[in-house]
C-alpha cells in the first residue's frame, strides 16, 4: 500500500507503538515519523496543527485521523483501509 502516513510519537509510547502494528498489519510499508520527545520545536507544530498534545498523531495523506483510539474505532467502524486506499 503506498498510502502516506505521517505520525507524530515519542519513543516510550505504548499507543505508537500499537498504531504503528495496526497500520502494518493493514499493509502500509513506511510509517513517516516525527519524534517530538528527540525534536521539541515539532510538539508546537503538532500541537497547532492537531489542537492536541498527546502523541501520537497520525495522518493519512492530508488526512488528521488522530490518536491510536481514533485509529482503531476508524478501523472497527470499516473506514480505515478506503482511508488508506484513498490516500
Amino acid at each position: 500500500m503506498t498510502a502516506r502516513v505521517l505520525m507524530y510519537s515519542t519513543g516510550i509510547c505504548p499507543y505508537c507503538v500499537m498504531a504503528e502494528r495496526l497500520l502494518k498489519a493493514k499493509g502500509v510499508d513506511t510509517i513517516e515519523k516525527i519524534r517530538v520527545d528527540l525534536q521539541p520545536e515539532h510538539r508546537a507544530e503538532m500541537m497547532q496543527k492537531t489542537g492536541r498534545r498527546t502523541v501520537p498523531q497520525i495522518y493519512i495523506g492530508d488526512t488528521h485521523v488522530g490518536g491510536f483510539d481514533d485509529l482503531s474505532a476508524l478501523d472497527h467502524a470499516g473506514k480505515l483501509e478506503q482511508l488508506l486506499a484513498a490516500a
